[in-house]
């Protein structure tokens, strides 16, 4: 069994229940379960800021599903919510960020491991930190030095 985290985020259509309900669908994946979940969290958006707010979660996975494998799984997760890709940074129902998949690095078409921004993002670090307070970013370093490099964005727990 692997340990992966899953950032977890939604802006649209009852966010609170769109990442809720994508806890659940993320433990009934084939071959996996959650073993923890992060409180919620309220974010602005990032890039396209005319949008509403987001609330933001981390879930820590075991899994036996390769990375590629659970990426697909988290896309399928996405497309049941409605999520539509029309731009970069657009409002979105649900989306689901395969962040880290135990301490792979990968750089493929499809899927680049860990999460290319995760470290520059607190609606990602601080979640993750509650679950994993001592979690390494591979070939970044430590989550909590990544956070503290973010400076103070507005990241609120909202659970």
């Amino acid at each position: 069994m692997t340990l992966a985290y899953v950032g977890i985020g939604s802006n649209l259509d009852d966010p609170r229940a769109q990442v809720l309900e994508a806890l659940d669908e993320l433990d009934r994946l084939p071959h996996t379960r959650v073993v923890g979940k992060s409180s919620l969290y309220r974010s602005a958006p990032v890039g396209y800021a005319a949008q509403p707010d987001f609330v933001n979660a981390v879930a820590q996975l075991e899994t036996a599903l390769p990375a590629q494998r659970l990426l697909s799984e988290l896309q399928e997760i996405e497309a049941r919510h409605g999520r539509q890709r029309s731009f970069a940074n657009a409002p979105r129902t649900l989306d689901l960020d395969l962040l880290m998949h135990g301490r792979m690095e990968l750089r493929s078409p499809k899927l680049i491991l860990p999460h290319p921004r995760m470290h520059e993002r607190a609606f990602v670090l601080k979640p993750l930190l509650e679950l994993a307070p001592d979690a390494e970013i591979p070939g970044r370093g430590p989550a909590k030095a990544c956070l503290d490099a973010c400076g103070t964005p507005q990241v609120q727990r909202v659970d």
